[in-house]
């Protein structure tokens, strides 16, 4: 039996109308696919430190709120920094946030972002090529200056409210020249110790050779043994660690919190030690808070990939004192401990 031709025309009419029904239903499903995650790295110099992780607590808050992946590594060296470079890129990651181990990497660093097409955000250290910040890398940090400024005028100001004699007093100054955001914030604390009226013969630098708290220990010990004739100390350094390592040398001289005062620098790194039941002669720090610098390093990262606008070349914070007496609710409102 023979198909009418009239119903064979609508049999076809009828195929083409159901596959371009096909078509259509296909096509949102297709259009509506959910976009890949923006990746972002975050990399640090020591993943060990309070401090980084902190700042990796506060980059995790910027990732939940902004639905971005993030990929926390330490690189501890040079070799790490590129290797973490091309993964980043292998994992299809845009960009990434570092603290480098090494400030004069950050030609290398760039050379190998560019290759891979990744942004880079710089946390706490500015990258150094020929001597000079290269102020062209997006930053976020401490105002080196001004939180140097402060730890000097903090303590002179308790210097003096204890009423200690100049000719009694001197200043342990924990160095690290080598880097510069250090040796920033430890000139301006130095400069302001002299403007307050701490003449420049009662100021004596103490050079770390590591900047961990055995290498500003062993550097004050040295400069201890130069000058016993001392009755208080005044001491400074570029963090945390750098006071601590000479207080711990100073106690070893039978100093106490009533015949020297240690200002630090971070706030994160003396938690212990501002819980200690008996006051040591770490007197405080300035915080800077770790959580904030990493949640908006990730944050202005994320929207420099997501929207094409590049950030700020330059973003400081400052410091706030804490000491024994305000520092738990200090960190709490900070988000640093519960």
């Amino acid at each position: 039996m023979t198909t009418p031709p009239r119903f064979v025309r609508l049999l076809l009419a009828g195929a083409v109308l159901l596959l371009a029904s096909c078509s259509k239903s296909e096509a949102p499903a297709n259009s509506a696919a959910t976009p890949a995650k923006i990746k972002l790295g975050f990399l640090v110099k020591q993943p060990e430190e309070p401090w980084f992780q902190f700042e990796g607590k506060g980059a995790d808050k910027a990732a939940a709120q902004y639905g971005f992946e993030l990929i926390k590594q330490g690189v501890q060296d040079g070799e790490k920094v590129m290797a973490m470079i091309d993964n980043l890129a292998v994992a299809g990651a845009q960009g990434f946030v570092i603290c480098t181990p090494d400030v004069r990497l950050g030609p290398a660093i760039m050379a190998r972002a560019k290759q891979r097409n990744l942004k880079v955000v710089l946390v706490d250290d500015q990258f150094v090529s020929d001597g000079k910040f290269m102020t062209e890398v997006p930053y976020i940090g401490m105002s080196a200056s001004r939180i140097g400024t402060q730890q000097g005028q903090t303590l002179a100001a308790e210097m003096k409210k204890r009423g200690w004699p100049v000719a009694e007093t001197a200043v342990c100054a924990i160095t690290f020249e080598e880097l510069d955001t250090a040796r920033e914030r430890t000139d301006n604390s130095i400069a302001a110790l002299k403007a307050a009226g701490l003449p420049a013969d009662r100021i004596f630098k103490a050079p770390q050779k590591t900047t961990d708290i055995p290498g500003s220990f062993d550097a004050a010990n040295v400069l201890l043994t130069q000058h016993p004739e001392v009755k208080h100390w005044l001491i400074l350094g570029m963090n945390d660690n750098a006071v601590i390592g000479a207080v711990r040398a100073i106690e070893q001289r039978g100093f106490t919190a009533d015949t020297a005062i240690g200002i630090g620098i971070n706030g994160t790194d003396c938690i212990d030690e501002l819980r200690k039941a008996k006051p040591t002669p770490f007197f405080g720090s300035m915080l800077v808070s770790a959580p904030r610098e990493g949640f908006m390093s990730s944050e202005i990262l994320y929207k420099w990939i997501k929207d094409g606008t590049p950030p700020p070349l330059d973003t400081r914070t400052e410091g706030i004192l804490i000491t024994r007496e305000n520092f738990e609710a200090v960190l709490k409102k900070e988000g640093i401990i519960e």
